[in-house]
């Protein structure tokens, strides 16, 4: 896996920001744009993947870095989970469903991809420089 210069090189960011966008869409239109708490909810959730890819990676240590995949990680099932409620509600059809749960699925897998490379690295971060 190579170095990275910046969040937005990193393949799970640009997964998560995909899924983000996604969720905005889905979101906006139907009566899951009237449900304003489920809707806000898996906004800020999948919002949330991307945001904490970006802060752990800018934190420049890998245990920080790990920290907040982990979270990112979370966020992933949270918009999974919240995906289930739209659902069973009748706010997304099978279809939608299926393919943003992939997405979220997908993404938690690379940022466990991501969390388990850098745990066996041995690399601690720019910080650690001297």
């Amino acid at each position: 896996m190579p170095t990275f210069e910046r969040f937005e090189d990193i393949e799970a960011w640009r997964h998560a920001r995909t899924l983000c966008g996604e969720i905005y869409r889905a979101s906006g239109r139907g009566p899951l744009a009237k449900d304003f708490a489920l809707r806000d909810q898996m906004r800020r959730a999948s919002a949330s993947i991307m945001s904490n890819i970006a802060e752990g990676f800018e934190r420049s240590g890998s245990g920080e870095f790990i920290q907040y995949l982990a979270i990112a990680k979370g966020s992933s099932g949270e918009v999974r989970s919240q995906l289930y409620i739209a659902l069973d509600q009748g706010y997304l059809t099978q279809e939608v469903f299926v393919r943003l749960s992939g997405l979220a699925g997908d993404t938690a897998r690379m940022v466990a991809g991501l969390m388990n490379y850098l745990r066996k690295s041995g690399i601690k971060g720019t910080k650690y420089k001297t």
